[in-house]
């Protein structure tokens, strides 16, 4: 494919806005070069870029191009190249927890069928340049630092060093994070999940960062009380015991009350409140075991609940529900396992917008609500994350380390048991 001989609107003007989104996608200031006119072979790892639907009639007056729109169309290109070309699944997940980057050291961008431009990236003015020349277009990898505000565990790892913990929905999504982020803190976890090849796997990864046993993983179907029962016999066969459980298994299937089926409700609630409901109960009764013969030692229970515990949540009655119900199983088996120091409370994250259930840019949810047009004027995936994001106070969704300070705090503080602490940027606040 030959580069276009003729520009019909300033493409130069592109060259800001891809070097902006590098910046803020590696943290990094990348230096960004393009190849000569007249390239005919495309590298196979690019990320495509089609400026067509920025360079309409209606967005370009007099061949300048409308930037605004470019910006939005090339993130969702970055998006979908995130999804297409970068790992999925638990090593996905594994280099987020890491703090690294993947990203594509070449965009090509397009108009329609016509390539425009060859874009190579890398960390200096020689690298690009060498990248460039050789065709070098593996991966870039950039570790991430945080900012001064950012999780930081090193000052809380005594609150969990060497104690055992369970996590359920452990080999993906925020279990996955939660299961890493007690492991590098000195715990040793049990990776429990219906998914038993992704706990293997991510059980695997965790032994060998830590260079310890930090990770076992168990299968379980948290809705039969027979898996159940076979997960603690498990824990206390192969460990002794248990000092943290964390429930966080669920499913979401929304629907409206008027539409949805008795068997997809049903679901929704055996696992997310029938399902705590099991966990709770053995782990209560191995945490009164444990409790004959150590009165003064203190056992968490904690569910990773949601805001939908806190407030309706529109055609989403069955997960909804059972998170409320889910609030009212924690304030009352806190009143009746306090008597042997096991304290229960929840965790209510707000929306992780930056999942694949909110993200990915063909079944995730803001491409759903853009094509389903319940954002009024939206033209971008971009622009529905906006509008989800305006609502918030602190004008973000919620993350992986922002749920990990609220365990933290419920496991270090002994005086709390029966809450339900949102982690929700302001969103909803306790009464």
């Amino acid at each position: 494919m030959e580069l276009s001989e003729q520009i019909p609107v300033d493409y130069t003007a592109l060259v800001p806005i891809i070097r902006g989104l590098y910046i803020n996608t590696g943290k990094y200031p990348w230096v960004l070069m393009q190849s000569p006119r007249g390239e005919t072979e495309l590298p196979s790892e690019a990320l495509i870029f089609d400026i067509a639907p920025a360079r309409s009639d209606s967005q370009s007056v007099h061949g300048v191009l409308d930037t605004e729109y470019a910006a939005k169309v090339l993130q969702d290109a970055y998006t979908a190249w995130e999804f297409d070309r970068a790992p999925s699944g638990v090593e996905a997940a594994a280099r987020a927890v890491e703090m690294s980057k993947k990203i594509p050291s070449c965009i090509v961008v397009k108009d329609g069928d016509t390539v425009q431009g060859i874009y190579w990236i890398d960390r200096d003015f020689d690298a690009v340049k060498e990248r460039m020349e050789t065709r070098n277009d593996s991966f870039l990898k950039k570790k991430v630092s945080l900012p001064s505000s950012g999780f930081d565990t090193t000052h809380r790892a005594e609150i969990v060093r060497e104690k055992i913990a369970l996590v359920t929905g452990g080999a993906q999504g925020i279990g996955e994070v939660i299961a890493r982020s007690l492991a590098a803190s000195g715990a040793l976890v049990f990776i429990a999940d219906c998914n038993v090849e992704g706990a293997e796997t991510l059980a695997t990864q965790i032994n060998a960062r830590e260079k310890r046993t930090a990770a076992i993983p168990v299968g379980v179907d948290v809705a039969d009380e027979a898996s159940v029962t076979a997960l603690f016999k498990t824990i206390v066969q192969t460990a002794g015991g248990l000092d943290i459980c964390i429930s966080n298994a669920g499913i979401l299937k929304a629907g409206s009350v008027l539409e949805q089926s008795l068997q997809d409700f049903t679901l929704v609630t055996d696992i997310n409140y029938t399902g705590f409901f099991l966990i709770a109960k053995h782990a209560g009764l191995l945490f009164r075991e444990q409790h004959r013969t150590a009165p003064h030692w203190k056992t968490d229970i904690i569910q990773i609940n949601s805001k939908a515990g806190l407030e309706g949540a529109h055609k989403n009655g069955a997960y909804a529900g059972g998170k409320f119900g889910s609030i009212g199983l924690i304030e009352s088996f806190a009143l009746e396992l306090v008597d042997y120091n096991i304290k229960v409370n929840a965790v209510c994250p707000g929306n992780f917008f930056d999942a694949p259930r909110w993200s990915d840019p063909e079944t995730g949810l803001f491409v759903q609500h853009l094509r389903a047009g319940k954002v009024p004027g939206a033209r971008y995936i971009a622009d529905v994350k906006a509008h989800y994001e305006s609502k918030i106070p602190m004008k973000r969704g919620c993350t992986g380390p922002d749920v990990m300070r609220a365990i933290y705090y419920i496991i270090e503080q002994e005086y709390e048991t029966g809450q339900a602490v949102p982690v929700t940027g302001g969103q909803i606040m306790l009464h």
